[in-house]
């Protein structure tokens, strides 16, 4: 069985899984959505990724990743949160091809899928800080951060 039939006869236990996932991070603004958004939201991320898989062309995981951007962070909704939708399906993701796919098969499934996912994520990021920069921010003291490197 290929990667992407494997996974699409289990798309309903993936999300079931990835819905719980979500859920026990305790995301300030997915706890606050319905369960059925939280799904549907992770079932659009999902048959993107399962299209990329198949068609082997990211250019709709990252249009989607620059528009969720764009609605989250209008929304106040933290980077932090909607990174951690996308990892927790990844990592889902992961453990089926793990306990699914012949050794020999594993590499290059986690590969894909890490990209997949993956571009979507540097989308994601790049589109929200390049909004979050739009907006004036103090400047960020990173001195503290590295005093006491001076001898290294």
């Amino acid at each position: 069985m290929n990667l992407h039939s494997m996974l699409l006869e289990g798309r309903e236990g993936i999300l079931a899984d990835a819905v719980a996932s979500v859920h026990r991070a305790h995301l300030a603004h997915y706890d606050l959505a319905a369960t059925d958004t939280v799904r549907q939201r992770l079932d659009d991320l999902l048959t993107l990724t399962l299209d990329a898989l198949r068609d082997r062309t990211l250019a709709a995981v990252v249009a989607h990743a620059e528009a969720v951007a764009q609605a989250r962070f209008e929304a106040g909704v933290d980077l932090v949160e909607v990174q951690t939708a996308y990892n927790v399906l990844e990592e889902i993701l992961w453990r089926r091809i793990l306990a699914q796919l012949p050794a020999a098969e594993q590499g290059e499934a986690l590969g894909l899928v890490g990209t997949a996912l993956g571009a979507g994520k540097d989308a994601l990021a790049r589109k929200y800080v390049s909004l979050a920069s739009r907006t004036h921010t103090p400047p960020l003291d990173l001195q503290a951060l590295f005093s006491g490197t001076q001898g290294l």
